[in-house]
């Protein structure tokens, strides 16, 4: 499925500013309004760094607490910085780092803190006598030899558990601490601690609810964060549009759930059963279906078995054109009547959803193709002597044509399952059923009449016609492109007020109707102080570099992870 909506546009049309800038100025821009701020970032390998540090920052001026702990507590609480806030009001902190499995020790350093019970202390895991130096005790006071400890984490680092590595000591909670996990690893595997130290840069995606890999083939290395709903569609910045909550392409106004049954009952043989269910009976002896060539009821099976066609059962081959030898299936059997009628009918409901579906999905294929004629047609227009030099309303009724086209060829599946039995039958009565589908297909079939006009009038050679023809197909488009963006807004409120809000156990959400079109994330700018008192610093992004983020950081390590990950981020492969 290609993209439906331009990804190229930077303006949309004001509908209510419709009846007084489209028609009075020609010339002005001023009933083209710009889009606000983007509320999806684009998190890129070199700005991944950045991101995350913002949210520690906060988590650690606010709370008084080293880098590591404030970690522990984001990747606990998914990096929801606001639930943190939550669970810290009303809990306290004693709760809040308890539930985290964060020690926090007033005045004691972490990793190979002084063992005060001997000069050669004993680790309890390899029950071995060791000098102290040989030795590490973490936060929580539990001390083991630093043999076993780097052992536990080599274990650990392999088996994916980066992230949170907790303490050895039986039923103890403890996260250990990060410093002293990187230093005994990278003595004896540097490979490993480079592997650990991406898996914690790499939490702030993979724990994090909204910041997600763009689903892109092959992997653009980018990833997308959301600031309010989870429920949206966005588009990356290497022109992937995609649904955020599922990852699968822009479907609204279909839920996640249903298009996923629809793109599922599209690919597997789920229709192919069907139809064999309606045209083919299977043979009494292997099995086998067998689909009727000719009139005669009698039908034999390339096994050699000859059988009935109208009750399925076995029979010899003598026979007249009205009767079968020794066999008489006169007696009507409900049960196998109404599941061949059954599967017949389902069947027939699914190709009708689906020829429309796929109907609107080439027409938008084939419109596509329109957009390189249409600058062709507005470039000849331009050159000629004409009153009329602006033509962005043909583009911009072009875009709406794209956008009105996907929420049309979508609304077919959602219709399928809103109506059908395979998720709401027992939210409705039949009558509710009716009167919801016939206010739905009522405005569906509104917005597909003025979507066809719209497409229609889009097709004419504009630039062969006069000054007059083209200032009435002017206004025709303008109002034209007025229509399709409100019926489509009805249609997302009849969606989300009549159909899926008016339902007891919703658990179906849509990506919310967008006139402009879906999204398209802006590169991150993160700024974070490094301490309260001192100069602001920030991660911006310098157009001068292609797009490219400069990294700008006072603390060495962070640069030295920009630096060692900077190239080495990608999708987690683990």
């Amino acid at each position: 499925m290609e993209d439906f909506s331009s990804s190229d546009e930077n303006y949309y049309y004001s509908s209510d500013r419709d009846s007084l800038d489209g028609f009075e100025n020609d010339e002005s821009d001023s009933q083209w309004v710009t889009s606000r701020s983007p509320t999806t970032k684009v998190i890129t390998k070199e700005s991944l760094l950045a991101a995350q540090r913002e949210d520690l920052r906060r988590v650690m001026d606010m709370l008084s607490i080293r880098e590591h702990h404030a970690r522990t507590l984001l990747i606990h609480y998914r990096w929801d910085v606001e639930k943190l806030l939550a669970v810290l009001v009303e809990n306290g902190k004693s709760y809040l780092f308890a539930s985290a499995g964060v020690s926090v020790v007033e005045g004691e350093h972490t990793g190979n803190s002084v063992l005060s019970l001997s000069s050669t202390p004993m680790c309890e895991i390899c029950i071995e006598e060791l000098p102290v130096d040989k030795m590490t005790k973490m936060e929580c006071g539990h001390g083991f030899c630093n043999d076993c400890w780097t052992e536990h984490f080599v274990v650990k680092i392999n088996e994916g558990q980066s992230r949170r590595i907790r303490c050895m000591a039986h039923k103890c909670n403890a996260v250990c601490d990060e410093s002293v996990v990187r230093n005994l690893v990278s003595k004896r595997h540097p490979d490993l601690a480079e592997k650990f130290d991406r898996f914690l840069l790499e939490s702030y995606i993979e724990d994090n609810r909204m910041v997600k890999w763009c689903p892109s083939t092959p992997h653009c290395g980018n990833a997308i964060r959301v600031e309010d709903d989870e429920f949206c569609e966005v588009e990356c910045s290497c022109g992937l549009q995609f649904c955020f909550s599922c990852l699968s392409e822009a479907h609204s106004p279909c839920s996640c759930m249903m298009w996923e049954l629809w793109t599922k009952k599209c690919r597997d043989e789920s229709e192919t059963v069907n139809w064999i269910t309606v045209h083919t009976k299977p043979c009494p002896q292997c099995h086998k279906p067998v689909e009727k060539n000719g009139g005669c009821n009698l039908v034999s099976c390339i096994c050699g078995q000859a059988f009935c066609w109208l009750c399925g059962g076995a029979t010899g081959r003598d026979h007249t054109w009205s009767t079968i030898a020794g066999h008489s299936c006169g007696r009507y059997k409900e049960d196998q009547a109404k599941k061949t009628e059954r599967a017949k009918r389902d069947l027939y409901r699914y190709m009708h959803y689906l020829n429309r579906y796929k109907a609107h999905t080439d027409s938008f294929k084939l419109e596509s193709k329109l957009k390189e004629t249409i600058l062709e047609k507005i470039s000849i227009s331009e050159e000629r002597e004409s009153i009329l030099r602006d033509f962005s309303w043909v583009t911009n009724g072009l875009n709406r044509l794209f956008r009105s086209r996907r929420v049309l060829s979508y609304s077919y599946p959602f219709a399928f399952y809103m109506f059908g039995e395979e998720i709401f039958v027992d939210e409705m009565t039949n009558k509710e059923r009716e009167i919801k589908q016939h206010l739905f297909e009522d405005q569906q079939q509104q917005l597909e009449a003025n979507v066809e006009k719209l497409s229609k009038i889009l097709e004419e050679p504009f630039d062969q016609y006069s000054d007059d023809k083209v200032t009435e197909m002017r206004m025709q488009i303008i109002n034209l492109t007025v229509i399709t963006d409100t019926l489509c807004k009805k249609m997302y409120e009849c969606i989300e007020n009549d159909l899926l809000g008016s339902l007891q156990c919703n658990t179906h959400n849509i990506a919310p109707y967008k006139s402009k079109g879906i999204e398209k994330a802006s590169e991150l700018a993160v700024c974070w102080n490094s301490k309260p008192s001192t100069a602001e610093k920030c991660v911006t992004s310098d157009s001068s570099t292609s797009g490219k983020q400069t990294l700008h950081f006072g603390d060495q390590h962070a640069l030295s992870l920009a630096h060692t990950h900077s190239l080495k981020i990608t999708k987690a492969q683990y």
